[in-house]
């Protein structure tokens, strides 16, 4: 899929119709825990209270795991993760109660390069070419969210 497919799917950093049907599928998939780095997201809204599924790719990088929103601050599960004090579950092959740690903007470009290189469906999101130097990746660090994934 095209850089331009995926802008529309998110545009407005919403995701529309179309992206909220393939975005469950996706969570479906992700939790079976088939693939290495998809995992389904499961946190509480910060309205509702249900709980609510996101797919995400997990990025590996020095032992530790993490995730990164390729929307940004305003993505939905980035505002739900921080209402709810990093307390989640994530789903891959079998539910786990995990804390989410925020990760500091200077700590986080060589995870975003990492991610980016592991999950092409986020490269139009985030203005940086995946085999830049961390430099570039410096520049936009404090836009681009990132978790660790604490057991």
């Amino acid at each position: 899929m095209s850089g331009r497919w995926h802008r529309w799917l998110y545009r407005g950093g919403r995701p529309n119709r179309v992206a909220r049907i393939m975005n469950r599928a996706g969570a479906i998939g992700s939790a079976t825990g088939l693939a290495r780095h998809w995992v389904t997201l499961e946190v509480r809204g910060r309205r509702t209270g249900r709980a609510v599924s996101f797919p995400l790719v997990a990025a590996d990088y020095q032992g530790q795991w993490y995730l990164v929103s390729m929307l940004g601050e305003d993505a939905n599960w980035v505002r739900n993760v921080r209402a709810a004090g990093g307390r989640a579950v994530l789903r891959h092959g079998r539910r786990r109660q995990v804390a989410l740690q925020e990760v500091e903007p200077a700590l986080r470009p060589p995870i975003i390069r990492r991610y980016l290189r592991l999950a092409p469906g986020a490269r139009p999101h985030i203005p940086v070419n995946r085999h830049a130097p961390l430099d570039d990746f410096e520049r936009i660090a404090d836009r681009v969210p990132v978790f660790r994934i604490l057991r």
